[in-house]
Parts: C-alpha cells; sequence; structure tokens
C-alpha cells in the first residue's frame, strides 16, 4: 500500500519499539505480550494521535490554514498533542474541552494535560458535557474568520479518514517488525474510543493480508454503537486509500466491558492494570485508554479467550501525562 501519495509532514519519532514484555508475560502465565510504543512517538510527550497530524497538519497546511482546532475531554492526549504540532508548524490552535467528568478535583482540571496544553499556548473554550462538540468548533472557527483568519477542523481524536492513515500507516510498520523479529503475531490489542485508531489498524491489516484478528477494548461507548462507528470509519479509510471492500463488518471486534462508571472515570482493574505494568516493566500506561485497555486484557487472559495465541501485541496509545491529572484519583498503595 502506497501512503506516499497523501500528504504528510515529519512530527513523529518512527518507528516505535516493539518491545517485549517478559516479566509481565511470564506473571500472567499467558501468551508472550510485546507493547508497540506509540508513546513514543516524540510530540509532546508522545502518543498515537502524532500519527494521525502527520496526515491532518499536512493536509491544513496544504489548505493554507493558520489555526487549527479541535475538541476532546479536558484533559484529552489528542489536544495536547495538536497544540503542540501546532507549535511545531508555526500555527495557532483553539481547543474546546467537554467537561465529561463530573466532580472533577483540581488536579484534573489544571494539571496533566491541561498544563502541557497551557505551556504550549493554546486557547482554551470549556462546554458542557453532552454538548455537540462539531457546533461548538464551527462556532469557534466562524468567529475566527470574522478576524480574517484561516482555521481547520479537527475531528476528536483526529479520526476521520485522513487522520486514520496514521495506523494504516502502523499496522504496516509493526508488521514489518515482526517480519524481522521472526515474530508471529496471534493477536492485535488496543484501547479504542474515537475509532481513528481501530479504523486504520483493520485496514493496514486487511490490505497487507496478515490475517491477525484486531480487539479494541472500549473505553467510552456500548460495544454496538463503538463497533458501528469503527465500521463505518474503516469502511471510508479503506476507500480513501483505493482498497474499497477490504473491510468487513466481522472484522470489527470491540469488547466494551472494561469502561466502567463511564469515559475517564478511573476503574480498579485499570489502577491495578497501570500499576502492575509499571512495577513489572517500568512502563507507564494512562488511566483512561491503555490503562483500560490492559485491564481488559489481563482479564481476558485469565478467563482464556488468548488461549491460542502465542503472541499478542499490545498498541499503547501513550497519555501518560494524563496520570497527573488524576493523582488524587488513583490508589498506588497497591
Amino acid at each position: 500500500m502506497l501512503l506516499s501519495r497523501f500528504p504528510r509532514v515529519s512530527l513523529a519519532h518512527l518507528p516505535t519499539p516493539l518491545e517485549h514484555l517478559p516479566r509481565l508475560s511470564k506473571h500472567l502465565g499467558g501468551p508472550e505480550i510485546y507493547v508497540k510504543r506509540d508513546d513514543c512517538t516524540g510530540l509532546g510527550t508522545g502518543g498515537n494521535k502524532t500519527r494521525k497530524l502527520e496526515f491532518l497538519m499536512a493536509d491544513a497546511l496544504q489548505k493554507k490554514a493558520d489555526v487549527v482546532i479541535t475538541q476532546g475531554a479536558v484533559q484529552s492526549n489528542h489536544a495536547r498533542q495538536t497544540a503542540a504540532a501546532a507549535c511545531k508548524l508555526g500555527m495557532a490552535c483553539e481547543l474546546v474541552f467537554e467537561k465529561r467528568v463530573a466532580d472533577a478535583p483540581e488536579a484534573y482540571l489544571t494539571s496533566g494535560n491541561v498544563l502541557l496544553d497551557r505551556i504550549y499556548g493554546a486557547r482554551i473554550a470549556e462546554v458542557d458535557k453532552g454538548s455537540d462538540m462539531n457546533a461548538a468548533m464551527e462556532r469557534v472557527a466562524a468567529d475566527l474568520r470574522a478576524k480574517g483568519k484561516t482555521p481547520y477542523i479537527i475531528p476528536g481524536g483526529g479520526s476521520n479518514p485522513i487522520g486514520a492513515l496514521g495506523y494504516v500507516d502502523c499496522a504496516l510498520e509493526f508488521l514489518s517488525q515482526a517480519n524481522r523479529d521472526e515474530i508471529i503475531i496471534d493477536h492485535v490489542v488496543h484501547a479504542t474510543g474515537s475509532a481513528g485508531t481501530q479504523a486504520g489498524l483493520i485496514v493496514g491489516l486487511k490490505a497487507s493480508h496478515a490475517n491477525i484478528p484486531l480487539l479494541g477494548i472500549g473505553v467510552n461507548a456500548p460495544k454496538t454503537e463503538q463497533e458501528e462507528k469503527v465500521y463505518k470509519l474503516a469502511v471510508e479509510t479503506a476507500d480513501y486509500v483505493g482498497a474499497a471492500g477490504i473491510v468487513t463488518r466481522d472484522d470489527i471486534v470491540a469488547n466494551c466491558d472494561y469502561v466502567g462508571a463511564g469515559y475517564g472515570v478511573p476503574t480498579e482493574g485499570m489502577n491495578e492494570a497501570v500499576l502492575l505494568l509499571a512495577r513489572l516493566e517500568g512502563i507507564l500506561f494512562d488511566p483512561v485508554y491503555s490503562g483500560k485497555g490492559l485491564a481488559g486484557m489481563i482479564d481476558l487472559i485469565g478467563k482464556g479467550f488468548f488461549s491460542d495465541a502465542k503472541n499478542i501485541v499490545f498498541v499503547h496509545t501513550g497519555g501518560s501525562a494524563g496520570l497527573f491529572g488524576y493523582s488524587s484519583l488513583l490508589n498506588t498503595a497497591g
């Protein structure tokens, strides 16, 4: 698959490592676990959105934009990476935050990703939970146009066919690494939210005829809603790259049993999983995405879900800066 036909700017440190986790694998007594370290993409402390932004920011520059607008939760990893990308490319950045976490502590509102957003000079507006976020961004864009600016709107999570190209590329990247290191990947697992990462990965895997199942551990929506969202975007992405028809509905699998009380709300399983990985392998996962994804994978290993697998790759989407925002909500005494 030739992705070089699409406009792209260099923002990420690539390729990211594909790292074996021997101590976690032994502790769990299941398959050998590898982690695709997309927390190491480099931009703004790293994370999966940087891959998406390489394509999205290139499109923005091609359209002569001088300011980017995006949205997310208050501790959005995507917003932080977008703000950093804007700085690197000499653009302004406007962030619209939905107050999704009720009764959030001061650390959540001011530290972690929020602190980095402010360091990067992004302008922040907040709206109530349940607001129409696309309409909120359009209002910001209209105000900027009235001031003579040229805004470019990036959807939440960078999740559209342009952004999903970043994870088509990621699939091709870790397949190449696995071939080099003679690793037979039996399953790929990751946290799924705004759908772009899962959609891009499945397109990359299917286009490569890899025959590797992909499981998204949901962090927000119910299973049917999440799978339909991913499927729609995967079909659009496949069409966009000229590979129409390669994705079927059966290719899209999400397990949404580990969301807990809601998006961004810590769970006991997430807390335990984050501590376990940190103390066995020295790797930090975030409390919103990969932490819940890891908790789900650990539980599923215990239930025998991966009993036929010898090697699992977990795609770490980054976001450890968010741990500081959740400092008062996490139990580190485990």
